[in-house]
């Protein structure tokens, strides 16, 4: 992991007892751990959540990169030979390749590939051209104002809008569809506060803002707790109330502050 000063191993999630259910197929080393083949979409008697299996898929790169399994300057398996390998659909693979990168445990080269590049997870997480430390300080500058701004001047239909957003993301269990509601919930506050500035900014960090949602709710399990602070904000919007839009925009950041402490520092 680096120095001890400022670098973090997470520790390995322990495997559930593997199970042989006859009608299930073990096609990788992902499927043993599991206990399940991630492409059949029932487990004991419940769908499996795709959460689950980029999670899944996540933990089993990280193991092995940090095991040395894939060895800094590997190359990984192209995201369709991935999706094989561990019965899963490309878009869970794309998001665990996501957080990954993140973490800074690997990076992809446009027409090249996915190679490894550290066997430890960074000081910060990456997050195109921002760090997560970088947003952390920033955000509760902009967008803690701006949702004060958006309980006073929302329109009806940006205020429908709102509603029909926070509802989506608390029934949605797609993660990634779920990152792309969240962002453009807090870019719509920023919208709604009619203050350019905050809009512009909050546009120009959006991408960065989704990568870093994807990422905390994989590794630290942030989804559906955000979903419940989205709620206390929405509610202060919809009653008029600025300055509980504030504290509940300032407690979000809070809990999303602390959760990648959780990840960095533990």
């Amino acid at each position: 992991m680096g120095a001890k000063s400022h670098l973090v191993r997470f520790p390995t999630v322990a495997a559930p007892p593997l199970r042989s259910p006859s009608h299930l197929t073990r096609r990788c080393d992902l499927c043993h751990i599991l206990g399940v083949n991630l492409s059949d979409s029932q487990t004991a008697g419940q769908p499996l959540a795709r959460l689950s299996a980029a999670e899944a898929v996540f933990n089993v790169l990280r193991s092995e990169i940090e095991s040395g399994k894939l060895g800094i300057g590997a190359k990984l398996s192209s995201e369709a030979s991935l999706a094989q390998q561990y019965g899963v659909s490309r878009s869970v693979v794309r998001e665990a390749l996501r957080s990954c990168t993140a973490l800074g445990l690997t990076v992809t080269r446009t027409g090249r590939g996915t190679f490894v590049v550290a066997d430890h997870v960074a000081k910060d997480l990456v997050l195109g051209q921002y760090a997560a430390r970088d947003l952390t300080e920033a955000r509760p500058h902009i967008e803690v104002p701006a949702a004060g701004l958006a309980a006073e001047r929302r329109s009806p239909e940006e205020l429908d809008t709102m509603r029909d957003i926070v509802a989506a993301m608390t029934a949605e269990d797609d993660p990634e569809v779920w990152v792309g509601l969240d962002s453009s919930f807090h870019a719509l506050i920023a919208r709604a506060s009619r203050n350019k500035v905050f809009e512009n900014v909050v546009a120009d960090i959006r991408e960065a803002l989704a990568h870093q949602s994807e990422t905390l709710n994989m590794v630290a399990d942030r989804q559906r707790a955000s979903d419940e602070e989205h709620r206390r904000i929405l509610a202060a919007i919809e009653a008029g109330d600025a300055a509980t839009a504030r504290i509940a925009m300032s407690q979000h950041l809070h809990a999303v502050g602390v959760a990648l402490d959780s990840i960095l520092n533990s």
